[in-house]
């Protein structure tokens, strides 16, 4: 790389004084300096990269890789060879995608940039994830598949690294109940067998006892799947009990952990299994976390061997873009910044409590208590059956997007147990929400309201 704190020295022969040239070294070193930093460090900055300071990054590594050589004689059936130059943009100039074909982390000969990229991302996001409430974990690992795909990924990797002569008698996973479609078809694609234990109903919350996870555990079991993030009634699972059986008992254990980086209580949780017990893979989105468009994921370990089984199962290259997009929000956030989210995620939440328990003692409702620091349920019981099942469709109407209305005389799926009585309305403080649209989704939640009882 060119040294670019002796930039100016390339232009010695330029017919210009040399103090307008150390003026400009010094606004050039200024833009270099994060970059040179994170190249020595390797670690999160901690101040957001400006846009030009990030894409002048990914163009010095974009520009490594081989399809950038204007020399080279291509001849292999995947040459990063690319119709239009949108594709660049799309994939910020990594067409050769990451990893090996069987090896997702491996260095690609085609793409040195690439390699280089991926590795940062790896290396940030276990950084990341130390700074924000894991310092337990040795190792991360961004993944370029959505959150069911990826478990789907670590079933598998786990499940195989089993001794075949156990393996044909162990093929069932322990499941509290998780009444979430993406990661039921994970293991439905994996071919394992579903244990599930019924969520049940206390107070106003759907949790799982340990004791009936425990009475399900049997010499079929190989896993356990527990979860930290998910949408009211439904609570997080007792993950420090989880992760004692799992150790007793010696199951592999992962955690869903969706939305769950945004909170530091459910952070602390997956901490403290951690000390307690047995976890061998923390599983979130990109997307729901970090900012990003969606179809990423991020998987994170205890152990370096259980990411490296999970990157060796990974079948085929594997594209940029989603590792791309990772990084960019990392680089453009900081600590600072993402601290900054966290910060205004808390007090949106609260705002969005208050606010819903102001209208709800309006109508004659109540918000359900359930613990949960992102997102707020309220009942429904004043509204008749047809005007439940229309609420959804009629907040649509007005733009609200992402609420989550249940309606007991449909079906069940959602609440995670059988025969949930309280029709209510689920909606979320996520990272990334303004206050205005808080303010401005229980405003037009009410002239739903209004509109449905006329």
């Amino acid at each position: 790389m060119v040294e670019f704190e002796k930039f100016i020295g390339m232009a010695s022969n330029l017919k210009i004084p040399q103090n307008i040239l150390n003026r400009g070294q010094i606004v050039f070193n200024e833009f270099m300096n994060p970059i040179k930093i994170l190249f020595e460090q390797k670690t999160m900055p901690k101040d957001p990269w400006s846009d030009e300071q990030i894409e002048f990054f990914l163009q010095i590594l974009s520009n490594m890789d081989t399809d950038k050589d204007p020399g080279a004689s291509r001849v292999g059936e995947r040459e990063a060879r690319i119709a239009s130059k949108i594709h660049l943009n799309t994939s910020a100039g990594f067409c050769h995608g990451v990893g090996r074909s069987g090896f997702l982390t491996a260095p690609q000969p085609k793409a040195p940039g690439g390699s280089m990229m991926y590795e940062f991302a790896n290396t940030l996001a276990r950084h990341f994830l130390k700074k924000f409430g894991l310092p337990n974990i040795k190792s991360a690992v961004v993944l370029p598949l959505c959150t069911g795909m990826s478990l789907a990924l670590c079933l598998g990797a786990l499940r195989a690294s089993i001794a075949s002569e156990l393996l044909i008698n162990r093929n069932a996973v322990l499941l509290p109940q998780i009444d979430h479609n993406a990661l039921l078809k994970a293991m439905d694609l994996v071919g394992v067998e579903k244990k599930i234990i019924k969520g049940k109903k206390i107070g106003d919350a759907v949790r799982i006892p340990i004791e009936d996870i425990r009475d399900e555990c049997d010499d079929t079991c190989f896993a356990i799947v527990s979860l930290t993030s998910f949408f009211p009634p439904r609570e997080h699972d007792n993950l420090k009990e989880i992760s004692k059986l799992a150790k007793e008992k010696n199951l592999f254990h992962i955690i869903i952990n969706a939305y769950g980086v945004q909170s530091t209580d459910w952070m602390s949780l997956i901490r403290s299994s951690i000390d307690a017990g047995r976890v061998d893979i923390i599983l979130q989105s990109t997307d729901k976390n970090f900012l990003t468009p969606v179809g990423g994921a991020l998987i994170a370990s205890p152990s370096k061997e259980t990411i490296e089984k999970v990157s060796q199962a990974y079948a085929g290259r594997a594209s940029a873009t989603p590792v791309v997009n990772f990084l960019v929000s990392l680089l453009s956030l900081g600590i600072n910044g993402y601290q900054n989210l966290l910060e205004r995620q808390q007090q949106n939440r609260k705002i969005l409590e208050e606010k819903m328990k102001i209208f709800a003692e309006k109508i004659g409702e109540r918000v359900l208590d359930v613990f949960n620091p992102v997102a707020v349920a309220m009942s429904l019981e004043t509204l008749k059956n047809e005007q439940i099942t229309a609420l959804g469709g009629v907040l649509y109407n007005l733009r609200v997007t992402g609420p989550r209305v249940f309606n007991p005389s449909e079906d069940d799926f959602g609440t995670c147990c059988e025969s949930y009585p309280t029709p209510y309305i689920v909606m979320n403080a996520a990272i990334g929400a303004t206050t205005d649209d808080i303010i401005s989704a229980i405003t037009r939640l009410e002239k739903a309201f209004q509109q449905l009882i006329q």
